[in-house]
């Protein structure tokens, strides 16, 4: 697939990164690996596996101004992850490919197999690695799995808005965000069902998917990736020293 359009996340939480700190640098995306930024990492990636328009989010100013050195359109965050997805896909529309800024070592064949694998009536897709291609890649990375019937997985970053259709998953997903410190409330969101066989190990991951499109009204598919080192984002300073290991400083 070529000629998509990319979302780049690269705002902020607020307040100090320590990872950002760690790294030397003004803001996460601005950390240097390999010689290059990780924001101009995650681009030259997309843009080799055939984006033809890629966006990012943030407001940062100096992030702004490496957004205008390599290319990009710059859009303004929102409150929230999710909010800030939503206007992006509204400006850039679908199919929308959606990353992160922090996914250090992203490679346009990940991007590619990922969208060629996205089943094609789904509205939306994401990508996951099961632990132990996660495992077999990056012995030494801690990840943060999803516990399920089927096996251990890690998100990997990647999402595909196939269709406009897809917007409900972000508004879902919003509604899921604003109770995240009120479990019992994001329980009848979800559905008490659905929590109690996650928790039992009884929920599979193809039935998780199915479940939370079924509650956004749309196709929901999980791809799996056969490349572990998707599963690595820059999330903590330890992330850092991982990629720094496989790419160079």
């Amino acid at each position: 697939m070529t000629g998509f359009a990319a979302l780049v996340l690269a705002g902020s939480r607020g307040g100090a990164d320590p990872v950002a700190a760690y790294g030397g640098a003004a803001h996460k995306a601005l950390i240097r690996l390999g010689g290059e930024t990780l924001l101009a990492r995650v681009v030259g990636a997309l843009r080799a596996a055939g984006a033809g328009r890629i966006a990012v989010i943030s407001s940062h100013p100096e992030v702004r101004a490496e957004i205008a050195r390599l290319g990009c359109e710059a859009l303004d965050e929102a409150a929230g992850p999710s909010l800030s997805v939503r206007a992006g896909a509204q400006a850039l529309g679908a199919p929308l490919v959606v990353t992160t800024a922090d996914h250090a070592l992203l490679r346009p064949e990940w991007v590619g197999q990922f969208l060629a694998d996205t089943p094609p009536d789904a509205d939306v897709a994401v990508l996951v690695a099961a632990r132990a291609t996660v495992e077999a890649a990056a012995p030494d990375t801690k990840r943060t799995w999803l516990r399920l019937a089927d096996g251990d997985w890690s998100g990997c970053n990647l999402f595909h808005l196939a269709t406009p259709r897809a917007l409900a998953v972000l508004d879902l997903w919003r509604r899921v965000e604003s109770e995240r410190k009120r479990p019992w409330r994001m329980a009848r969101i979800l559905g008490p069902g659905m929590l109690l066989r996650y928790l039992f190990r009884r929920l599979t991951l193809h039935a998780a998917a199915g479940r939370l499109g079924d509650l956004a009204g749309v196709q929901a598919a999980v791809v799996e990736s056969p490349y572990g080192l998707a599963s690595v984002d820059v999330d903590k300073p330890a992330d850092l020293d991982l990629v720094r290991r496989i790419v160079g400083p």
